[in-house]
């Protein structure tokens, strides 16, 4: 019987989450060509929609790295979930998909799906040792309004 209300509930919550999804992307995408529009700094040395790795990030990427045969690169990727509506999810990989953007620092790639990216476009990626943990987090996000402490969840700006 659990199981059979549980299923239940999945189905009646699956719709609602596509829908937000699909809102947050078209907000984004809407704001994105606004932004477009505008004109930008001659002083930015990396395109604004870039997303950038920290010096920490690349320096543990690439002792991640130093032990591998097969050259390894950082993917994120955005799931809907977490505390805050939208989580970060991080993963070593060693392919590509036709609709991964990569973006390279000092050697090491950092690999984004295509609708990610729409979530994340501006965004820089760091490494952060803590007493109670060590991870890879988005440490700013341009298109994120709001947050989990722990920064591995965020909210899209409306």
């Amino acid at each position: 019987m659990a199981s059979s209300s549980s299923s239940s509930l999945i189905r009646r919550i699956v719709p609602f989450f596509t829908t937000r999804i699909r809102q947050n992307y078209r907000l984004l995408n809407s704001s994105a060509s606004s932004a477009l529009s505008q004109p930008q700094s001659q002083s930015q040395v990396e395109a604004p929609d870039s997303v950038l790795m920290t010096e920490s990030c690349v320096r543990r990427m690439k002792e991640l790295q130093a032990g591998e045969h097969q050259e390894k690169m950082l993917r994120l990727s955005v799931e809907a979930g977490g505390c805050s509506g939208f989580q970060y999810e991080f993963s070593l990989d060693d392919k590509t998909n036709s609709d991964d953007r990569i973006f390279e620092r000092d050697g090491v790639k950092l690999v984004v799906d295509n609708v990610s990216y729409d979530f994340i476009k501006g965004a820089t990626v760091d490494y952060v040792e803590e007493l109670i943990r060590s991870a890879f987090q988005v440490s700013t996000n341009p298109s994120a309004v709001g947050g989990c402490s722990c920064k591995s969840s965020f909210m899209v700006k409306q």
